[in-house]
């Protein structure tokens, strides 16, 4: 049996201005280092040794972890971080405010942006500061695989593979391993995990530094889970 933890990261500078984030490399608020300290308790009281952690590339997922490993005082285990478990790319919503946003196009419309299966929001330009073809932090990545948007569906096919290929595999060999990602990417993976379908995906809800428990028989089959 694989013991499983899935971590949204605490709350970021950004989530706390409400802006809209994707692939923007912010870091946590005060608050969201207060919940992956949180996290980390809740999760030392399970007294599970884990043989790998997996992150995001962007410092909000990345210093969740950490301060959760710290909490833990877990030093030996394997971290492994990669651009596939990053947050949805936002495209022209990136770094602006969501209520702005929702006024300029629409309640609905933005809703659907956000929280659908297949609908993306508009394409970022390659010239826009923002976009990550701009930023130091994703330079080592593939330029033809940086999205200029992004939907739940399109986060899926690049966190999914990724999860079967680097995690899945461990899992299977009774290996215990946490996550920490986002909101999005996370999202997919529980997608995956307990088959939703497309149109009850929207509705799901990750919360942030809220350590989700899954426990998972010898063939990957979840026996029981909870926050």
């Amino acid at each position: 049996m694989s013991n499983l933890i899935l971590v949204r990261h605490g709350l970021s500078i950004f989530n706390k201005k409400n802006i809209a984030t994707g692939w923007l490399d912010v870091d946590l608020a005060k608050e969201g280092e207060k919940e992956a300290e949180e996290a980390g308790l809740l999760i030392k009281e399970l007294n599970i040794k884990f043989d790998f952690a997996f992150s995001s590339i962007q410092k909000r997922a990345l210093n969740t972890l950490n301060i959760i490993l710290k909490t833990i005082a877990e030093k030996n285990i394997n971290v492994v971080k990669n651009w596939a478990l990053n947050e949805k790319h936002y495209g022209i919503l990136q770094n602006k405010n969501k209520d702005e946003i929702k006024k300029k196009y629409g309640e609905e419309k933005v809703k659907q942006w956000r929280r659908s299966w297949d609908i993306a929001p508009p394409p970022l330009d390659h010239n826009d500061p923002s976009h990550p073809l701009n930023m130091e932090i994703y330079k080592n990545i593939n330029r033809n695989l940086i999205p200029d948007t992004e939907s739940l569906k399109s986060t899926y096919q690049r966190a999914v593979p990724y999860w079967k290929e680097n995690i899945e595999t461990k899992l299977l060999n009774n290996k215990n391993i946490i996550v920490v990602a986002h909101g999005n990417s996370l999202r997919a993976i529980l997608k995956y995990l307990f088959k939703i379908s497309n149109e009850k995906i929207s509705s799901l809800e990750v919360p942030t530094g809220n350590p989700l428990l899954i426990f998972l028989d010898d063939n990957l089959n979840i026996i029981k889970f909870n926050y």
